[in-house]
């Protein structure tokens, strides 16, 4: 995808519909840059109204003939992995191209993109295993069918994997789909496009299509789509809530929120501060399990913050590209200074901005690993999508839970302590989708551990076993008194 790497050119971006390879004609105002250097790559570009239109009568199309959905469950599950085998040989390529685009370290693109194959061999598995039908007796059937044509909408931050997982599961579930991937990094999503082409799905079966809010919206918005699953911030995602809401259809929702860490009074804080960098600096901070909140006991507050700063200075602040660097640039200045200015709002509130780390002798859209301490509790509730936490000390655990039991902070709650049972104790009253204990990874606590919106978070489950579910619909067919 990348034509000349050297050089940093990208190829022209191209729609996928109905089979043809299309231009996206609607140029748009913002440009696709080199985050590192503020080097314009591309003009963004949207697909027309027209082509979206026929996007949507072609997976109508799919859908009323079941060319697709009335394919057997093993040959579903047969083409999916020979997408997986093919973008295998993709990995380096989807890796490189997101760290250029989006400015997330190659290091950790290329643990995403291992994923992306992953992905289509998962829903594979549930093609064959998790569409089953289900006797009720020798009368009565469960059956789970395709809701029918369904709208994908990604992020900019770690594209690949999230659309591959939506994409993956969606055809395995016997759905049309189109998908739409942000705007400013979609080039990812045309390797997959590519990808699945040469596999020779029924024309209509996967559509690829680029733009906006805009488009995204049109998308949603028609009743003719099913369904949705949308990828992104919490803003867009009242919106897609929203237009939804009028039909009523389904929609599986992944947002962010402001995550907690609760330190207490007994934990390491060696491994404390290991895990406040990674969650703080892990996809530059814009990341659905990046730290917002750092919950700290009184007796450990000063302590922590001094080992994390510590720990901070040693960061590897640089070139996206570059294997030895730790944290890249943000995606566009508008970002930047979405995060500078949330920050700084802070610092009116009373924060006392505490940074560490040398920023590169480069002209991109970089940023310091930030810790905002002495702000109140109330003014630190807003998601910030960057490398920014604030920090606030507690007295006790009733304080902590207090503290981070929020509306906006639904996604997962970090807890350290060197005893697991009091943590596992406190767990408990958490009201978040997922706890981790003494730890944070780039993966999650597990593979298939589902990632359930709470509060502000998302709606609904996505995961190996519930983005399948999440595309069909329960039917029973029987005899009456059977």
């Amino acid at each position: 995808m990348i034509r000349e790497v050297n050089h940093l050119h990208l190829n022209p971006l191209m729609d996928y519909i109905d089979g043809q390879t299309l231009t996206p004609m609607v140029k748009l105002h913002a440009s696709i840059s080199n985050p590192n250097t503020h080097e314009p790559l591309q003009q963004q570009r949207a697909t027309t109204e027209s082509f979206i239109e026929q996007a949507i009568d072609a997976a109508v199309r799919v859908h009323r003939t079941g060319v697709w959905r009335s394919l057997p469950a093993d040959e579903r599950a047969q083409l999916l992995e020979q997408i997986a085998d093919e973008l295998e040989k993709r990995q380096e390529e989807i890796a490189t191209i997101e760290a250029l685009t989006s400015g997330i370290v190659i290091r950790q693109t290329r643990a995403l993109a291992r994923l992306v194959p992953l992905e289509f061999r998962q829903a594979a598995k549930q093609a064959r295993f998790a569409g089953k039908n289900l006797s009720l007796s020798s009368k009565v059937e469960i059956q789970r069918v395709p809701w029918g044509p369904v709208a994908l909408i990604t992020p900019w931050g770690g594209a690949a994997a999230a659309a591959a997982h939506k994409v993956a599961n969606a055809l395995a579930a016997g759905c049309p789909v189109i998908l739409k991937p942000s705007e400013w990094s979609p080039h990812s999503s045309a390797i997959l496009a590519e990808v699945i082409a040469a596999v020779n799905l029924p024309a209509g079966v996967f559509q690829l299509v680029h733009g906006g809010p805009d488009v995204g919206a049109k998308l949603v918005s028609d009743p003719r789509v099913k369904a949705v699953s949308f990828s992104g911030g919490i803003n867009a995602g009242r919106t897609v809530a929203q237009l939804c809401a009028t039909d009523l259809k389904p929609l599986q929702m992944e947002l962010g929120g402001v995550n907690a860490m609760i330190v207490l009074d007994d934990a390491d804080l060696d491994a404390t501060a290991e895990g406040v960098v990674t969650a703080l600096t892990t996809l530059n901070g814009a990341w659905r399990r990046g730290l917002g909140r750092l919950l700290v006991h009184r007796s450990r507050y000063h302590t922590l913050l001094r080992r994390v700063l510590d720990r901070l200075e040693t960061q590897n602040i640089g070139d996206s590209l570059a294997p030895e660097s730790d944290m890249g640039p943000l995606i566009h200045a508008g970002h930047l200074q979405v995060v500078q200015d949330m920050r700084d709002r802070l610092m009116e509130h009373g924060g006392v901005v505490h940074v560490a780390g040398k920023l590169p002798d480069m002209p991109g859209y970089f940023m310091e690993p930030t810790l905002i301490t002495n702000c109140n509790p109330a003014d630190s509730l807003e998601e910030i999508l960057g490398p920014v936490a604030a920090v606030h000390m507690f007295k006790d655990e009733a304080e902590a839970i207090l503290l981070a039991n929020q509306p906006q902070s639904g996604a997962i709650c970090y807890v350290y302590s060197a005893d697991e049972e009091r943590a596992q104790t406190l767990a408990q009253e958490i009201e978040a989708a997922s706890i981790s204990i003494n730890g944070v990874s780039l993966y999650g606590l597990h593979p298939h551990a589902p990632r359930a919106g709470w509060g502000w978070s998302g709606l609904g489950e996505a995961g190996v076993i519930e983005s399948f579910r999440f595309f069909t619909g329960t039917r029973t067919i029987g005899s009456a008194g059977g």
